[in-house]
Formats: C-alpha cells, structure tokens, sequence
C-alpha cells in the first residue's frame, strides 16, 4: 500500500471513527441519562412503554377535567376535587395551575411559586392554541381548558409539564457528549497517527542505519524491504545501490590487484631479455666473442633480444591504450569475405617461409558485410595465427581458415592441428599474461598478450571471440561479428 493511499484511507478512518464512536457514545450517554431522568420522574419502566402510557394517561386525565369543566365547573374551587386531580396529574409528572378571571386560584406545590405567581405570563382566556407552550422558566404548558364558573366568571385550567429535568438531561447530555467527542477524537486521531507515522519511520530509520553503514564503508550487510510503498522502492534502490557500491569496490580491488600482476609480469618479461642482452655484451666485452662467427651470433642474439623487447613494450602500450579505451578505431563497412582473401593472401608467403601449410578452405556465396576497423581487424588475425604458429609442433604445421554465416554474425574460424589447450586452461586463453605452457615461454618468445589484445579488439567491434580445444588434435579460435544493416537490407 503506497503512503499517499494509506494516508487518504488514515484521513477517512480519521472522520468515521470517531463519528461512529460517538453516535455509539450518544447512545449510551442518553440511556445513562434518560435512567437518572427516569427515576426523577419516578415513573415506571417495569411494565410496557413508559411514554405511551404517560400520553394515555394524559388524555385519560383531560377528558375527565373537560367533563368536570362541562357539568360541574364550580368543582374547581372544590380542594377536595383539586387534590384529586392533582393527584391524577402528579403521576405522569405534570401539575395544574387553575386561574378564575385574573387570580390564580391553586398552583400544583411541586411547582415554584416564582414560576407560576405571574399571572400575565399565562395565556389569556380562550387564546389556547391547542401547541406546546413554554410559559416561563422551565414550565411547559401542554393544555389549557377555558370554561365559565357557575357566577359567569372566566375560569382557565393549565396542564404544566415541569422541564427542569429536561433541561438538566439536556445541559448534562449535551457535556458529555462534548467531552466524549474531543475523547473520541484525540484518542482515535492519535492512535491512528502513531500507527501510520509508525509504519513510516520505521523503514525510514532502516535506511539511515543503511546509509550509516555505507559511510562507513560496511557494504556486507543487506537492506530489507519492509514494505510495498514509496519508502519500500526507496530500500530495494539502496539495496541496488549498496549491490553496486559493492560490485565496484570489488572491481577496484581487483584491478588494483591486476595492476600488481602487470607490474610483476612486465618486470619478469623485461628482465628475461635484459638479462641475456646484459650478458652477451659481458661476453663481446670480456674478449669471449674471439672469431668474427661468434661475434656476428652474439650481436644477432642481442638485436632479436632488443626487438622481442621493443615488441612487448609496444604490446603493452596497446594494450594499455585498449583497455582505458583511447585507441581510435576507424570503423567502415567491409565485405568480409573480400577481407578475409585479401590477408589470406598476404600471410601465405610468410606461413610458407616458416614451414606452415596455410589453406583458405571456406568463404560464403554472397558478400558477409560487417562495421569493422580494417587495420585492427587484421591485428586479430595475426596475433592469432602467430600464436598458433609459436604453439605448433615443427614438421607438419597447418593452420586452416574459414568464414561462415552463424545465426545473424560473420565468423571466421582460425584451425590448427597444434598441441591443444587443455580443458582446465581453456577459459584463461584469452587473459593478459597467460600462457597455458609457461615453460615454453623462452622458446616462443611469446608476451602472453597477443589474445588478450584480440579479445579487447573484438569487444570494442560489438563481436565476441572464443576457443575450443582437445588435446593433441589442435585448437579452432572463432571471431563472431555481427551483419550489418546493409547485409540484413539486402537478405
């Protein structure tokens, strides 16, 4: 559930639950009170409707004061008959109040004298609308018969309803229904808004102790996602983050740790030349070199010395230059099959000269077109077929080529009937320094770059290079280019 949908559903829950609670709390605080209304009426709830029979009772009462007021209206002034009805009337909780002209003859004793003293604020005679009045304080006039005493004077009866209990339920009704709403709502917003905020900042204190973590340079640990919200999506971004963070440290310290091995190897593959340089002019300078023969060996050896390492640095340099990405390539659409004869041809005299059976076995029917630098290309080719030639047995030497089409990309195939690659050095092939016969290093001559130099080529051409292997049989190298637009256009 995202924040913004928990936070509208935390506003509604806001505005009903407190409304609902305090309908329930109305309710039970009118019962409450309507119970202490109750037993100050004293009125009995033991048997049936309490207010039905109050109504019923009434109009029983009223009809019998209308008869009295029909035939004998003089019984008004009767205390014996006043005490009767009064009783009568006390029942339901109401009194009379009896006026002759303008003199109130008899006011009910359970009503104050203030209330019902002044005269001027009852009704006048045969002004009755037959409504519910209020006469004064808390008096309410529910009827008022008019008749005429016997001496034809005016005589009025009221019925009065006493309201101060009503008023007193309402004033304590109305309180408590005040303090049970603000209740109601500091408690239900606040509980909500602890839980909402909850749910909150507790994510949010995972992710600080995350980030901590990170400052700290701790990126072993892993952050957890708690919740499916914004703040969730926030925690599976740091956690890629951290992943990442991570990722690139172990990157550095790797590189860093292949940057010792560069050192350690460019010193080592220095040295070997150095050292045999050093000692072969030890030896034209100690007198050793004593015939013109052997001096014209020991100046050959020194030279092919100084070229094997003129040779490394040069490898090094490139591939220093490759790997911070500063080699410009210029990249042209060229038909492989062409390029492929075309440097077949070329390498032919120098793989004869070296005793290497060299065949062009295999080229497509129609023009393979690919993006490619033709220079860098060709370094490919050859640091492969060289490494093929220094890792092949004298005698019967044979490196084949071919191109073909394979699913979408050019691939060209460079196969020798060598020594072959064993399984477990197979995957190495093509990492810098790597020599799978590091003993054969003096006599090849090899820097261990020639592949590595390749590959970072290939990767550079959006291609891919790869090799397979069995021993005493030979090893095929594969160089996949991907067709390019003009090739697909026209298949």
């Amino acid at each position: 559930m995202s924040i913004r949908l928990r936070l509208v559903l935390s506003y509604i829950a806001m505005l009903l639950v407190p409304l609902v609670l305090s309908i329930l709390a109305v309710i039970l605080i009118s019962i409450a009170t309507f119970g202490s209304l109750k037993s100050g009426f004293q009125v009995d709830f033991s048997q049936g409707n309490p207010i039905k029979r109050v109504v019923d009772q009434e109009l029983e009462n009223v009809a019998y004061m209308k008869a009295k007021t029909d035939t004998e209206p003089d019984a008004f002034l009767d205390p014996a008959f006043i005490k009767d009805l009064e009783a009568r009337f006390h029942k339901i909780n109401m009194g009379v109040i009896i006026r002759k002209d303008l003199e109130i003859t008899y006011v009910s004793p359970y009503i104050k004298e203030g209330e019902a003293g002044n005269t001027t604020k009852l009704p006048s005679y045969g002004t009755s609308s037959g409504e519910f009045q209020r006469n004064q304080g808390s008096l309410w006039i529910t009827r008022q018969q008019d008749f005429l005493f016997s001496d034809k004077s005016k005589g009025s009866v009221f019925v009065f309803l006493d309201g101060g209990p009503f008023q007193k339920y309402l004033h304590q009704f109305s309180k408590s229904v005040i303090v049970t709403f603000i209740l109601i709502l500091v408690l239900t917003n606040g509980v909500l808004t602890y839980f909402v905020s909850r749910s909150i900042i507790r994510p949010l204190k995972s992710l600080k102790r995350a980030a901590e973590e990170i400052k700290e340079g701790n990126l072993d640990f892993e952050v957890v996602r708690h919740s499916d919200d914004e703040i969730g999506e926030l925690s599976t971004a740091f956690e890629e983050m951290r992943r990442k963070l991570k990722k690139s440290v172990e990157i550095q310290l790797q590189y860093e740790e292949n940057r010792k091995e560069l050192i350690s190897n460019i010193s080592h593959d220095l040295k070997t030349p150095v050292t045999a340089i050093k000692g072969y002019v030890e030896g034209i300078m100690d007198g050793v070199s004593n015939s013109p023969d052997k001096m014209d060996r020991y100046i050959r050896t020194i030279y092919n010395k100084a070229a094997d390492m003129d040779r490394l640095i040069d490898e090094l340099f490139l591939f220093s230059k490759l790997d911070l990405g500063k080699v410009p390539f210029q990249f042209e659409t060229v038909d492989l099959g062409q390029y492929v004869q075309d440097c077949a041809q070329e390498l032919q005299f120098d793989m004869e000269k070296k005793g290497v059976r060299f065949a062009l076995t295999e080229l497509p029917q129609s023009p393979l077109y690919v993006t490619a630098d033709r220079d860098k290309l060709r370094r490919v080719l050859l640091n492969i077929i060289e490494n093929a030639v220094k890792y092949s047995d004298e005698g019967n030497r044979s490196i084949t080529l071919t191109l073909r089409e394979i699913d979408g990309h050019a691939v060209i195939q460079i196969i020798d009937n060598g020594q072959g690659i064993s399984e477990e050095a197979l995957p190495h092939i093509f990492d810098r320094f790597y020599r799978a016969d590091p003993s054969r290093n003096t006599a090849t001559g090899g820097s261990g770059l020639g592949l590595a130099i390749a590959k970072q080529i290939m990767e550079e051409h959006g291609g891919r290079i790869g090799a397979t292997s069995m021993i005493g049989r030979g090893t095929t190298v594969y160089m996949a280019l991907p067709l390019s637009q003009q090739e697909e256009s026209e298949g």
